[in-house]
């Protein structure tokens, strides 16, 4: 059969045998009218930026990589994997498209849109979840299963069906890249749920790293509380380092301490002589 330009991992998903098979199995030229979205397409959006750039790139080369489809009618084709060319395509003024049809059921078309905008790391973790945990739902498949069709391990799994767990707020933070999964899932470890949106709220406020968020969630879960001025120190071994050469060349009464929010050097002084050996120093 003639090669359609399939990308390497999504090529290991089609049948060869059941293509060639079918009416049109490769379609070169199918009309864009004719195709219908993928109701189980696991992307909530995407970037119009994006779009643009795609349907620039389809003016000049065309459309690569077929879109892959299941033939409903002579005249109705439902897709499977290829949401971004499809309306690229059309933003391009494109009347027709390539495409590979292939049979499929419901669950085949949300696995194959999944592992497709897994492998072109597509999906945001949140898109990714609702996705997994449609296919533990719809169609009963085991975080195992998953697991082996999508490349990820079981407890990869798990951890991103966790994300749904979280308030909708974050979990709109999340869809929108507001923050990370890192930041998400170190606010799961929170024993109390309602501190998760005031923490959330301090992780936009003061643009807390990861590590940082996991250090003020220890620290709640301990009892501490969310303080309107953080300070939590933070302890490594290059502010340590650091500390020992400002005492060298300041004294010993030097002191540098470090917080999620910045840190501070205290140089104490005690008397005028001091302050003026010291300014010189610095400057």
């Amino acid at each position: 059969m003639k090669k359609t330009g399939l990308g390497k991992g999504l090529s290991a998903l089609i049948d060869e045998n059941k293509l060639t098979g079918l009416s049109g199995g490769f379609i070169p030229n199918l009309p864009i009218e004719y195709i219908t979205p993928n109701p189980y397409q696991p992307r909530s959006e995407i970037k119009p930026e994006s779009l643009v750039e795609l349907a620039d790139s389809i003016r000049e080369h065309g459309i690569i990589e077929p879109l892959l489809v299941t033939k409903k009618s002579e005249t109705h084709f439902e897709l499977i994997a290829g949401e971004r060319r499809l309306q690229a395509g059309k933003l391009a003024g494109l009347k027709t498209v390539p495409v590979v049809v292939k049979e499929a059921t419901p669950q085949d078309m949300l696995e194959i849109a999944v592992i497709e905008n897994i492998q072109r790391e597509d999906l945001n973790a949140l898109e990714e979840a609702l996705a997994f945990d449609q296919l533990v739902k719809e169609f009963g498949l085991s975080y195992e299963e998953i697991a082996k069709k999508v490349g990820l391990s079981r407890s990869a799994i798990a951890n991103k069906i966790r994300l749904l767990a979280l308030p909708d707020d974050i979990k709109r933070g999340l869809l929108e890249d507001k923050i990370s999964e890192g930041h998400a899932r170190a606010l799961l470890g929170l024993k109390k749920k309602d501190l998760m949106i005031p923490t959330y709220k301090a992780i936009l406020k003061d643009h807390l790293s990861v590590r940082a968020v996991e250090e003020l969630v220890r620290r709640l879960n301990s009892g501490k509380k969310l303080a309107k001025k953080k300070t939590i120190e933070v302890h490594d071994s290059y502010t340590t380092q650091l500390e020992m050469k400002l005492k060298d060349k300041f004294g010993p009464r030097v002191s540098l301490s470090k917080s999620i929010r910045g840190g501070k050097i205290v140089i104490p002084f005690k008397s005028d002589e001091e302050l003026k050996e010291l300014t010189n120093k610095l400057l």
